[in-house]
């Protein structure tokens, strides 16, 4: 497929792409703790979208309807969090969803250039930052790739990468191979806090040493990893059993089976934080050692209603109890798919990303290498 022709270029707004290797590696996270550093040097911030990956309806806070584009669930959370004008939102231009990739896949229409420049152009803003497709291949059907973005909008590039091993070096090496003079950056996401002080220092200076500046590196943190209640009713398409007006509040970082005695149960989960326990709907002895540990959410398979006494109890703890018609290892299959599909849409992961941002990603050099300046004295 050919790639479109539009190049958009505004000389006075900068433009910066936040893309990655893999998906969920941080990107939203990193534009939002991008876009409270830069406000707080004074400079007018716009967001785009291009591509959605989580579709909603509505409308956003403060802004207008997005015409006829579909609204975006990261998009409206950001909008909202920053309180955007709908003059400093570019909703997305399409779904990403299947209905999408199938007509897609019969017609090969390329997104009207028109379109594209109205949602990669300045509207008088100081920078511009886009949100890029999951990975550097996807959106390559509709000649929107993360290369193809950077090229039509003329944005400098940071990659947001998860740290797995040593090898993201190769991808990262890779992606440059890909990218060329647009890659700025790059930040290396959800670092193991052993690993922060010594064993990344090889990795961050090898890539130093290949002209891939590295912006930041943050260590991985509980609540960066952690899924609120809500999400897991979306997930689990559960019932509610109590507590059903804080479901959005709790948020749930580790997950447990009650799968054995309740003397064994208690121990185990006295060694877990803020977890979610999933036990057969029957396991009363295993909900009652859950509701006497850290458990913030009590998930009962096979559709089993648990005793009054529980449901009191947990009522008085205000420990959200979710009953669901499936099996244990299927619950928890989804559980944990959902837990590496997080994405940033708690008001808690707002502050933590700021702290992070504040204390681990070099701002200066950063504005100093896009050619910013404050607008403001910090």
């Amino acid at each position: 497929m050919s790639q479109s022709s539009s190049r958009v270029s505004d000389r006075s707004s900068k433009h910066l792409l936040i893309g990655s290797i893999e998906s969920y590696s941080g990107k939203s996270a990193t534009v939002l703790g991008l876009a409270i550093q830069l406000r707080s040097q004074g400079l007018d911030v716009a967001y785009a979208k291009p591509i959605g990956t989580c579709p909603s309806e509505g409308l956003l806070e403060g802004g207008s309807k997005a015409g006829s584009y579909p609204i975006d669930e990261d998009v409206r959370f950001i909008g909202n969090t920053l309180n955007l004008s709908a003059n400093r939102i570019r909703p997305p231009l399409f779904a990403l969803d299947e209905a999408t990739i199938t007509q897609q896949l019969s017609k090969e229409k390329l997104i009207d250039p028109q379109d594209v420049e109205a949602v990669l152009s300045s509207q008088g803003e100081d920078i511009l930052l886009i949100e890029g497709p999951g990975d550097l291949e996807e959106g390559a059907l509709f000649g929107l790739s993360l290369p193809d973005m950077a090229q039509m909008s003329n944005a400098s590039v940071i990659l947001v990468t998860r740290y797995h091993s040593a090898l993201v070096v190769d991808k990262l090496l890779a992606a440059k191979q890909k990218l060329g003079n647009k890659l700025l950056g790059v930040v290396i996401n959800d670092v193991p806090e052993e690993l922060m002080e010594n064993q990344l220092k090889p990795v961050k200076d090898c890539l130093e040493r290949h002209q891939i500046a590295v912006f930041g590196i943050l260590p991985r943190t509980p609540i960066m990893r952690s899924v609120s209640v809500e999400a897991l009713v979306h997930h689990l398409k559960a019932d509610i059993l109590n507590s059903p007006e804080r479901i959005d509040q709790i948020m749930v970082e580790e997950i447990s089976i009650g799968a054995m005695n309740a003397n064994s149960a208690l121990r185990y989960f006295n060694q877990a934080h803020n977890m979610v326990v999933v036990t057969g709907g029957d396991r009363s002895d295993i909900q009652m050692a859950a509701l006497e540990s850290s458990t913030q959410c009590l998930v009962l398979t096979g559709r089993l209603a648990p005793r009054a006494d529980i449901l009191k109890l947990a009522e008085d703890l205000e420990v959200p109890i979710l009953s669901v018609d499936l099996d244990t290892l299927t619950t928890v299959e989804i559980i944990e798919k959902a837990f590496d599909q997080v994405r940033l849409h708690e008001p808690i992961k707002v502050a933590c990303i700021e702290h992070l941002m504040e204390q681990h990603f070099d701002m200066a050099r950063m504005m100093d290498a896009l050619g910013l300046s404050p607008a403001v004295t910090a």
